[in-house]
Order: structure tokens, then C-alpha cells, then sequence
């Protein structure tokens, strides 16, 4: 992309779109237009998912994941401390109720930090 592109210039995103292509300056548009942090969350939540059926044993990345699922819940519900508290044993509890059936011993040592 050339860097005098006027169009590129006049842009309302310009600052960004320099460094951008033309596809990914419609998908910075597109993106502009999403309001709130549902969609990030699902597909967080979705990635997650898949994780937990590709690399079972990777409780590690499991957690992370549910911590940061966790922190933008209570970003976009404003939750308390006890309430994002509530929520992050919840789903370590349910990481850990799917890593004994999954065999995963170490499961239940990690969900208990």
C-alpha cells in the first residue's frame, strides 16, 4: 500500500489504516461497528471449547482462558469482587469435574489454587 495514498489520508480510522490493507481496512470498519463484548466473550467461550477437546491435558491454557472469560464477564456485567470471585470457582469447578473423567490427574490439584 502506498503511504501518500490520499484516500487512506482521509479516512476516519487513518491513523490505523496506514499500516493496513484494504481488506483489513473494511474488517477495522466492521469491527468499529460492534458495540459491547458479547461477541469476544462467545467466542472466547467457543475457543475454549475447542481447547479443552484438542489438548485435554493443557489445563494450564484451560484456566488462563477461563480467568480472561471471567474478567470480561465482569467487565461487561461490572460484577463485584465476590461475584467475579463466585464465578471463577465456578467454572474451575467445572474444568475440574471434565479433567477427572478425562483422566487428567493433576486437574483437581490446579482447580483448587
Amino acid at each position: 500500500m502506498a503511504a501518500g495514498n490520499s484516500k487512506t489520508r482521509n479516512s476516519p480510522r487513518g491513523f490505523y489504516s496506514r499500516a493496513l490493507d484494504e481488506a483489513e481496512q473494511v474488517d477495522l470498519e466492521e469491527a468499529a461497528r460492534v458495540e459491547g463484548i458479547d461477541e469476544e466473550i462467545a467466542l472466547l467461550r467457543l475457543k475454549l471449547r475447542e481447547l479443552l477437546e484438542r489438548e485435554p491435558e493443557r489445563l494450564d491454557l484451560h484456566f488462563q482462558a477461563a480467568n480472561v472469560i471471567a474478567r470480561l464477564v465482569k467487565t461487561r456485567y461490572q460484577i463485584t469482587r465476590e461475584q467475579k470471585k463466585s464465578l471463577k470457582e465456578a467454572i474451575q469447578k467445572v474444568l475440574a469435574e471434565m479433567a477427572v473423567p478425562l483422566g487428567v490427574g493433576m486437574g483437581i490439584k490446579i482447580a483448587s489454587r
